[in-house]
């Protein structure tokens, strides 16, 4: 029985699921939105929301209880990469780090770059220091994996999202309609009001 076990198993073991959960909170707050399937989503959701309420606090508390439960890695090293195409090399939610403050040694190992931890608290949680919670959302692709046909989401940090999905697309039909019936209804009211008048006269 899986009494007062909370969240979802994804088929993996603890350890594997941990740093399974670890890798796309750090990737989502390195990149500020990924691609995964819609159970690893809503899986990481809640655990996000989590680290962000934490970061929020902004003490050292905080940061210590971001670094038990985050790897507290280099991130943006893609910036200086040669191997990544420019077009790549771009980011709709951060302002990317210069070239000159991610460095390779000699061998092609990163030796400095941004950490996870101070990214989170210095860039991330300011964007929704006025917001009490709801800091990701999950947009569905409408696109399937290649190999197992599951379906593919976008989970992506709220406040920049930008796609025919928010607003300036065309009114549906039922909010035509029902403006339309409130319209109507005003008019009436108008014009009852109107018939009435004299009479109270």
């Amino acid at each position: 029985m899986r009494h007062r076990v909370a969240g979802k198993q994804l088929n993996v073991q603890s350890n594997h699921r941990r740093a399974m959960l670890r890798n796309l909170a750090a990737g989502l707050f390195e990149h500020g939105r990924i691609e995964t399937t819609m159970a690893k989503a809503k899986a990481v959701q809640p655990f996000v929301e989590r680290l962000i309420t934490i970061a929020l606090k902004g003490n050292l508390a905080a940061r210590r209880r971001l670094v038990s439960r985050l790897t507290d890695r280099k991130v943006f090293a893609w910036v200086a990469d040669p191997n990544v195409p420019d077009d790549r090399k771009t980011s709709s939610y951060f302002e990317l780090p210069s070239a000159s403050d991610v460095k390779f040694n000699r061998y092609g190992e990163l030796k400095k770059s941004p950490r996870l931890v101070q990214h989170l608290l210095t860039r991330v949680a300011p964007m929704f220091r006025d917001r009490k919670g709801g800091y990701t959302r999950i947009v569905k692709l409408g696109t399937h994996r290649f190999g197992d046909g599951t379906d593919l989401v976008m989970l992506e940090l709220v406040g920049k999202e930008e796609g025919p999905q928010i607003g300036g697309g065309g009114t549906s039909r039922r909010r035509t309609i029902a403006k339309g019936r409130t319209a109507y209804a005003a008019k009436v009211l108008a014009a009852r009001g109107k018939a009435e008048a004299p009479s109270a006269g």
